[in-house]
């Protein structure tokens, strides 16, 4: 034991460091505060419910009615006990808080990457440091996109186990692979998980080439044939979860559109403008350089010392309202941001000393790996342009299989982010331990410092040689200010350029400073080559620079002041009075608030109540369309009765004081018609339900029609159908008929899992009112009973511990071959 600790020493100390500087990072987490994330403030209201059941229960539902009308859970929170993977991320989250786990993860997964590069321990410390701190790593955890940095973190150590197979370390490189993509799998951001499979295609097939050109094919096959296995058992270990997220896939908006006649609907996918609205402008990729020569994020940056300000100040405005007036203009487009995005949380920054030594090594390394990344970078870069490169992101699109399930293609630069450390790491172990001669290292020093010292030069000296600091709508911007400004062109137009003169200022203090740093990194590669400092002493000095260089740009947009007292956030979902009267009715009903914006990109109303409304970005195809035909302009009243909608919240002009209604004319949770409207598809459909009376007639497809016996149907006037029990996932009914009737059931249609009961005795069922169940009941006194059992899951999570096991197993037998291998070595 005390030579493993002594072998094993350095690890551990750089495993300590970087736990210590999680916590200085994130101290107030240590206060018993919490991150302000607004993607996790509305996972909390979307999770509401099932959390609720969870509590009760022990375990929590696969369905919930408390977002759109009702919806599944595999998208929102589901346990999958099964998979051993759930049991890996929930120990990390239990032992760190949030969000010291993530970036701990973020850390060792990288570490281990560059220890099985074979990097000095110090070096892959700094390699570690480089991915880690990474810009866009710290904005996604503050936005709270905590699913999609776990999948990031795990970039590294995938990468980590293929390199090994291909090193014909088979079996321990294939379980590391097949443990690491389980986990990847696991964190559910299959979008992250896709634009690393677009990598590591590009990689196996440059392994491929050059095992054809030096002829160990043989060695190659069994290396794919091993990481195949792993890539089989990986998603074994998941079949429970990619089970039922391809199922549910299919019917969400990123499915195929049931509509024919609205021309704009995409047959199969995203809509190609939505997927594209966050695409990287091209210029913007200077801030892998330099943050803020784009501004940095959107919103009001600007403090007292701008040349806003001064403009503002020198029309006479107090200096005591020159921040609230800058921020009043803000929503106007004062902002320092001026790309062709929306709003941005901030820049894709990698470190002004990593695209140096990337720079360096395209110049110096030989390994093969370098054309991976070089490859693998270029063609990411290109797609994340989207509607700025139509070309290649239409290609993509259009025919590579799944890419158009995607929205947000900026974000494939999660995989440029990856692979620049790595080759940065590499180019600095080049020069270490070089066989090439000095002078050469030198001249290929001093090309990249040329490419690099000389663009923030020329940024430095000339920013607007290349460079306008002007929206696309800057014209539109002035044209503002002037109708704020009560038609004063020339104090709107002073405060334009003041804005354009800020963003200037901005981008020439961050040029500057990468361009310290780019001195800085160029200084120790050049001891390095000149053997004036230690190698080791090198390392540790790079990976500081390195860190105190990301450090303070994280600093700009996730630091102590995004973290709250706990109670603070509780805060944000204290009932309002509307929301305490409404609750108030035990019955079963629904809500659509429109007191609140957009009561389709909210789910704080679903905290509280069964809602209409919610937060996801995958609802179902149906509802949406229903909301795109009954909802865009005025609300389809009727279509409301038939969702149940028993109250509706609004609130005055000003937004300061809510009233809620009571609709009566709410057709319930189920009821009889008396009538059947047949029609012959979804656009027909969809018509129908535009006027009609939902409590009297349903609507039907004729695809249906044979569910339907009109010889045994009839209309029971004393007749009646309730609900008695209700659970998220188990809806038990009774009713009374005296002949067999039509009973509309105000629940959303989804095929796959949903099954009819009456008695126990399971009878089908079909879809009506384009969205809504329906079934054809025997008359007489009966139960009916709604369960949601998808077979994808249930099956699937057998097929899941089935996998784990064999996970665990191949595990344990890989790291006791490798201990003994280690042991006869000795």
């Amino acid at each position: 034991m005390n030579n493993w600790f002594k072998r094993n020493g350095i690890h551990l100390a750089i495993i300590g460091i970087f736990i210590a500087l999680c916590f200085v990072y994130f101290s107030p987490a240590l206060q018993g505060k919490a991150l302000y994330q607004s993607d996790v403030l509305m996972a909390q209201g979307m999770q509401k419910e099932i959390m609720d059941f969870k509590a009760k229960d022990g375990k929590g539902p696969l369905w919930t009615n408390s977002m759109f009308g009702g919806m599944p859970a595999f998208q929102i929170w589901v346990q999958y006990p099964n998979n051993v993977t759930t049991y890996v991320i929930s120990f990390f989250k239990t032992v760190f808080p949030n969000p010291i786990d993530t970036v701990l993860l973020y850390l060792l997964g990288a570490y281990l990457l560059f220890c099985v590069l074979r990097m000095n321990p110090w070096l892959a410390a700094a390699g570690a440091i480089a991915f880690a701190f990474s810009s866009y790593n710290f904005q996604i955890i503050d936005a709270g996109h905590s699913n999609k940095a776990m999948a990031i973190a795990f970039f590294p150590p995938i990468l980590a186990g293929i390199i090994l197979t291909f090193r014909r370390q088979y079996l321990l490189g294939a379980v590391l692979t097949a443990l690491f993509l389980a986990i990847e799998i696991r964190t559910n951001h299959i979008q992250m998980t896709y634009y690393l499979f677009i990598a590591l295609l590009i990689y196996v097939g440059i392994e491929l080439y050059h095992a054809l050109k030096s002829k160990t094919s043989k060695d190659f096959i069994k290396s794919f044939s091993y990481l195949a296995a792993a890539s089989v058992l990986a998603v074994a270990v998941n079949a429970g979860m990619l089970w039922t997220t391809y199922e549910y896939s299919t019917e969400t908006i990123r499915g195929k559109s049931n509509l024919t006649t609205d021309k704009s609907e995409p047959n199969n996918g995203l809509d190609r403008d939505y997927a594209y609205q966050w695409s990287q402008g091209v210029g913007e990729s200077l801030t892998f350089l330099v943050p803020n020569v784009y501004g940095g994020a959107s919103g009001p940056n600007l403090d007292e010392k701008s040349e806003v300000a001064k403009t503002l100040a020198a029309k006479g405005i107090p200096a005591e309202q020159l921040l609230p007036a800058m921020q009043q203009l803000a929503q106007v487009g004062l902002t320092t941001y001026w790309g062709d995005k929306q709003f941005t949380s901030g820049p894709w920054y990698f470190g002004a000393i990593i695209c140096f030594l990337f720079i360096l090594g395209l110049f110096i390394v030989k390994n093969r790996i370098k054309w991976w990344i070089l490859s693998a970078s270029i063609l990411c870069l290109l797609l994340s342009f989207g509607r700025h490169l139509p070309f290649l992101s239409d290609l993509f699109f259009n025919y590579f299989p799944l890419y158009n399930k995607f929205r947000a293609v900026e974000s494939i630069l999660v995989i440029v982010g990856f692979l620049m450390p790595v080759l940065a790491i590499l180019a600095v172990k080049e020069v270490a331990f070089h066989t090439e001669e000095p002078k050469k290292l030198q001249k290929n020093l001093l090309y990249s410092l040329y490419i690099t010292g000389g663009l923030l030069i020329i940024l430095i000296a000339l920013p607007t040689a290349f460079l306008s600091f002007k929206t696309q709508n800057h014209g539109q911007f002035i044209e503002q200010l002037t109708q704020i400004t009560n038609g004063d062109k020339g104090f709107a137009d002073s405060i334009a350029e003041a804005l354009v003169k800020d963003r200037i200022s901005l981008a020439r203090m961050d040029a500057l400073r990468s361009l310290l740093f780019v001195l800085i990194g160029a200084g120790l590669v050049w001891a390095l080559i000149r053997k004036k400092m230690n190698p080791q002493f090198v390392f540790i000095a790079l990976a500081v620079v390195v860190l105190v260089d990301l450090w303070s740009i994280d600093r700009r947009y996730l630091n102590n002041e995004k973290f709250v007292d706990k109670n603070v956030l509780a805060q944000q979902f204290k009932p309002r009075d509307v929301d305490q009267l409404i609750m108030r009715d035990q019955s079963y009903y629904r809500v659509l608030d429109l007191s609140q914006g957009n009561p389709f990109s909210n789910s704080v109303p679903s905290y509280f109540h069964k809602s209409l409304g919610g937060y996801h970005a995958a609802k179902l195809k149906r509802y949406q369309e229903v909301l795109d035909k009954q909802f865009n302009g005025a609300i389809n009243e009727d279509v409301l009765d038939m969702l149940n909608t028993k109250y509706l919240i609004t609130a005055d002009q000003n937004g300061q004081k809510e009233t809620m209604k009571n609709r009566s004319t709410a057709a319930g949770h189920a009821w009889f018609v008396q009538k059947v409207e047949y029609v012959k598809n979804a656009d027909e459909e969809m018509m129908a339900i535009s006027s009609f009376d939902p409590k009297n007639v349903m609507v039907v497809d004729e695809k249906f029609k044979s569910l339907i016996d009109v010889s045994k149907v009839g209309y029971d006037g004393n007749g009646f159908i309730r609900l008695i029990t209700y659970h998220p996932d188990h809806l038990t009914y009774e009713y009374s008929s005296g002949r067999d009737a039509l009973a509309v059931f105000s629940e959303m249609w989804y095929e796959k899992g949903w099954n009819a009961y009456v008695d126990g005795e399971k009878i089908p069922y079909f879809r009506a009112d384009y969205i809504l169940r329906a079934a054809q009941l025997p008359g007489g006194n009966h139960k009916l009973e709604f369960k949601f059992e998808p077979t994808s899951y249930y099956t699937g999570e057998t097929i899941s511990l089935i996998a784990s096991i064999l996970l665990l197993l191949s595990l344990g037998y890989a790291i006791w071959m490798e201990v003994k291998r280690k042991e006869i070595q000795a």
